[in-house]
């Protein structure tokens, strides 16, 4: 299977699979391992020049590699977070290359349970979303407050995705364990999007009321 990750528009868009015609792109892959033994992190970070240790601040060495550009968490348990890679296959090469760096150190360090822990991926529809009205007639899965947060927060439930929604038509998908999820979670809340999409006519409306609003403002004295 060839990596698809960060590939989007290099390659005919599948409209079976993407009947948008828009494929997210994967932007970051969390996964786990477990290497089976206990590490002693001090050690590991005196040993190792792409590593850092402040127990104070954080209860785990904090390693980077550049290829791929990853960075990871790993604790005393021999548990491993592995994050920054933009596909399922980056992640697993990376987190190899971390156990490898931990056994070179001397550590009986193992390769178990690796698995996939979130897929962030975002896309562009390339229109502008009326992100109140969305909030409105979707009231049960949207959470909008704009003074806090720019973006709707939309919590599907089928698959368990979250999205985040920004009036400019930018998408972010988070929460997937497979990238399938995150590409049906797309297609999903697409035709909403549609149906939601603010037009021009709309907007030159909205900027002629604020316009009139200053102006009146500054007749009144205000």
């Amino acid at each position: 299977m060839a990596d698809q990750g960060g590939l989007e528009g290099s390659q005919p868009v599948d409209l079976k699979k993407h009947p948008s015609g828009i494929v997210p792109t994967l932007q970051n892959i969390v996964s786990t391992v477990n290497l089976d033994c206990k590490l002693e992190l001090k050690n590991i970070a005196l040993s190792a020049r792409n590593a850092e240790y402040n127990p104070k601040r954080f209860a785990a060495v904090i390693m980077r590699i550049r290829e791929p550009k990853t960075t990871a968490l790993i604790f005393a348990s021999g548990k491993m977070v592995c994050t920054g890679a933009k596909s399922e296959q980056q992640s697993k090469l990376a987190a190899r290359k971390y156990a490898r760096i931990i056994q070179k150190l001397g550590f009986p360090a193992k390769f178990k349970d690796f698995k996939i822990q979130n897929i962030v991926g975002s896309c562009d529809v390339k229109f502008p979303i009326r992100l109140e009205g969305l909030a409105y007639s979707h009231g049960a899965f949207s959470s909008y407050e704009p003074e806090l947060f720019p973006g709707l927060i939309y919590r599907m439930k089928q698959p368990k995705i979250v999205l985040l929604i920004f009036v400019s038509g930018k998408i972010v998908l988070t929460g997937a364990k497979v990238r399938d999820e995150t590409y049906t979670a797309f297609e999903n809340i697409y035709p909403v999007l549609t149906e939601f999409r603010k037009n021009q006519q709309w907007c030159d409306i909205s900027l002629k009321l604020l316009l009139l609003r200053l102006d009146a403002s500054l007749l009144l004295g205000l």
